[in-house]
């Protein structure tokens, strides 16, 4: 009994790895900052009540220089971040449930946000520029439904793939869900991507090819999904039909209460909501190419396939949208978790300002044509080029030794 006792008294618990006391250490610093998000697309609301208090139509400009010059200076006065959270520390900020409430809460913002640009178009009466800009921020609303959409529909959750769905209605851009997570992930930076752009390739010819191409490529991926299922092509079963229907019911509902005369301002709101993420899809794989390791397969997608932009203020508003690299390679990732890495393809400033010079063509290939040669080092099979303007790129930029 004794020796048995003093086995016992021995036997010492073992001790816990040092990196197991991290997750309870760690505090993350933008924490808080991420409420921004539910702030910052409210700001649809400044310019309206201005206009209501002072009766100038001006007003409504506020929130487009705010987006568009004000964000991009924050940008450059605050600088980036490059801080990580530690590995161990991931899966409790994962499972952390108030980050997730952010993106709970801002849904309905959103939704009540445009619907408000509507209501306010309509009973109004606004000159014309009062109206441009109306729906300038209206379709920025929009712009903010889809970046949310975006963080939603890569989660598992059926809760969070529902509000994806739902929070792309307004703008009538539902296919997204379908076309983004199955399609534009699987073949990003290569030229078989209508949401990657391609070097020489301007905003405007982009377009062109990436909202059509986008459009018909979600109903073939979701043609084939239902196929396999054995089910009707349109039918609630469709991931398409589900957020369209939801379009079409807000719509309908807009105009029983507004009136015809909502409509046109609906579809530019929507066509401008929708041009942003064309704007987004312009910027973040522009010229990087994917290396083909066999006949219709490429190789994994890869950090350094997608542009990265670590600057504070606009990664605070977008869920860290703009660390764009680790979320392709990485896609489950949370957006409270995504990673900076060194030596990738880096924007100078964040999305919005790099939206205003992607709208000036010849400004975009003077930021961005050299930046993008020495991402890649000045090799030609890592390019993703204008097939109209490939010998004529090559000829400019030296390449053809490299080839």
């Amino acid at each position: 009994m004794r020796a048995r006792l003093r086995t016992r008294k021995l036997r010492m618990p073992t001790p816990l790895p040092a990196h197991a006391a991290l997750p309870s250490l760690y505090r993350d610093r933008k924490r808080y900052a991420w409420l921004l998000s539910l702030l910052i697309p409210a700001t649809v609301l400044v310019g309206p009540a201005l206009m209501w208090f002072t009766g100038k139509a001006g007003a409504l400009w506020i929130p487009v220089v705010f987006f568009y010059a004000t964000v991009p200076l924050l940008d450059y006065v605050l600088g980036e971040d490059r801080s990580n959270p530690p590995e161990s520390a991931v899966a409790a900020l994962d499972a952390d449930t108030y980050y997730r409430w952010i993106t709970y809460l801002l849904a309905p913002v959103l939704w009540l946000s445009f619907i408000f640009g509507a209501w306010f178009a309509v009973r109004m009466d606004l000159p014309p520029h009062g109206l441009v800009a109306l729906v300038l921020i209206s379709g920025s609303v929009g712009g903010f439904c889809i970046n949310l959409g975006h963080e939603l529909g890569h989660k598992n959750t059926a809760l969070e793939r529902a509000l994806a769905k739902i929070v792309l209605a307004p703008s009538g851009y539902g296919h997204f869900y379908v076309e983004h997570n199955r399609g534009h992930h699987r073949d990003a930076s290569t030229p078989l991507d209508p949401a990657s752009s391609r070097m020489g390739e301007s905003i405007y010819r982009f377009v062109l090819r990436e909202m059509p191409g986008s459009w018909f490529r979600a109903w073939e991926l979701e043609r084939t999904r239902l196929k396999q299922a054995d089910l009707p092509l349109l039918s609630w079963h469709n991931h398409i039909v589900q957020p369209a229907l939801l379009t079409l019911a807000l719509w309908s509902g807009l105009v029983l209460w507004l009136g015809w005369t909502v409509l046109p301002f609906l579809l530019a709101a929507s066509f401008w909501a929708n041009f942003q993420l064309t704007s987004a899809n312009y910027i973040e794989h522009y010229g990087l190419l994917r290396q083909l390791r066999a006949p219709g397969k490429y190789e994994a997608c890869q950090p350094h396939h997608s542009w990265n932009s670590n600057h504070i203020f606009s990664n605070w508003i977008l869920f860290h949208l703009q660390r764009h690299s680790d979320h392709h390679a990485h896609p489950l990732r949370r957006y409270q978790s995504l990673r900076h890495f060194d030596d990738l393809p880096t924007l100078p400033s964040g999305y919005f300002g790099m939206f205003l010079v992607a709208y000036v063509p010849p400004l975009w290939r003077y930021v961005m044509d050299e930046r993008l040669l020495r991402a890649v080092g000045h090799d030609l099979k890592r390019l993703n080029l204008d097939p109209a303007q490939r010998e004529a790129l090559i000829a400019r930029h030296g390449l053809q030794a490299a080839a």
